[in-house]
């Protein structure tokens, strides 16, 4: 397994690659990996003949008060991890690497029709620094895929738009949600869960299962499934749902009742934690 921190290397080694004519696969990430992380290899394993996984903690994306300084740095555990699957390379830039003139020097912004709702109403900037590491990421990479996984699914479709409207050559693939056999959708956020939090979290994805259930049944009353919901799980234990909606899968406003397919999209909040999960219904 090849260990990158300079992109003229890593370079070198996927021009080796393609002049080969083997596929190219990007995982981006910020380490700290788990099962759900993974999976995302894996999946790009079965279709790439070469699969990168980088690691960089972006602190473009971290907001005041958010756990950028706390955000664990396990390089050696993740190394291990990706040996152990066979993952290709890893690439470990700096902060200098990926910013050399300054954080935030040239920003790529997606449209606020999708970055100021949901996550970027309550992040403000979040998704600037998203896109603009993405960008960065392909640009020093150049894979041909690169996977992101459902359980953002607003960032996947900020990806997904960005790619689209400045005509990137990269395919982007969306990774279902890994889950432990409770339902918790899997994320580094996870272990700050004390024990009791860790019995109450999976109750996020049984009450949007519930509501993916009415919804194929043919109820429509968005705002009474949403509330009662909503009031379902802060009687079970949570703390605050920051939002919990039913949305349409590619603009993310609200759906209208001739709609056939849905994104439920919630983030509740344990403590401090602030835990996402989705179920896309089509």
């Amino acid at each position: 397994m090849h260990i990158f921190e300079s992109t003229s290397e890593l370079r070198e080694q996927v021009s080796i690659w393609k002049m080969q004519g083997l596929k190219v696969g990007l995982v981006p990430t910020m380490g700290n990996l788990h099962a759900g992380h993974l999976s995302l290899v894996s999946l790009l394993q079965a279709q790439c003949d070469k699969v990168v996984v980088s690691i960089f903690v972006n602190p473009t994306q971290f907001g005041p008060g958010e756990d950028f300084d706390r955000y664990p740095r396990t390089f050696q555990t993740d190394q291990q991890q990706l040996s152990s699957i066979n993952t290709d390379a890893i690439f470990v830039p700096s902060v200098e690497q990926m910013y050399p003139f300054g954080i935030l020097q040239t920003v790529v912004s997606v449209p606020h029709r999708l970055t100021s709702l949901l996550e970027g109403e309550r992040r403000p900037g979040h998704f600037d620094g998203v896109s603009t590491v993405v960008m960065k990421l392909f640009n020093m990479v150049q894979p041909d895929l690169a996977v992101f996984g459902q359980k953002d699914y607003q960032q996947l479709r900020v990806i997904q738009t960005m790619v689209d409207e400045l005509a990137i050559p990269v395919s982007i693939v969306m990774a279902p949600i890994s889950r432990t056999e409770k339902g918790l959708a899997l994320s580094s956020r996870n272990q700050y869960l004390s024990a009791e939090q860790h019995a109450v979290a999976p109750k996020l994805n049984a009450a949007l299962l519930d509501i993916a259930a009415a919804l194929r049944s043919g109820n429509r009353d968005f705002k009474a499934l949403t509330k009662v919901a909503t009031q379902r799980l802060l009687l079970e234990g949570f703390d605050a749902v920051d939002y919990l909606q039913i949305c349409d899968p590619q603009t993310l406003l609200d759906s209208t009742s001739n709609q056939s397919k849905f994104i439920i999209l919630a983030v509740a909040s344990l403590g401090r934690t602030r835990l996402l999960d989705n179920i896309l219904l089509n």
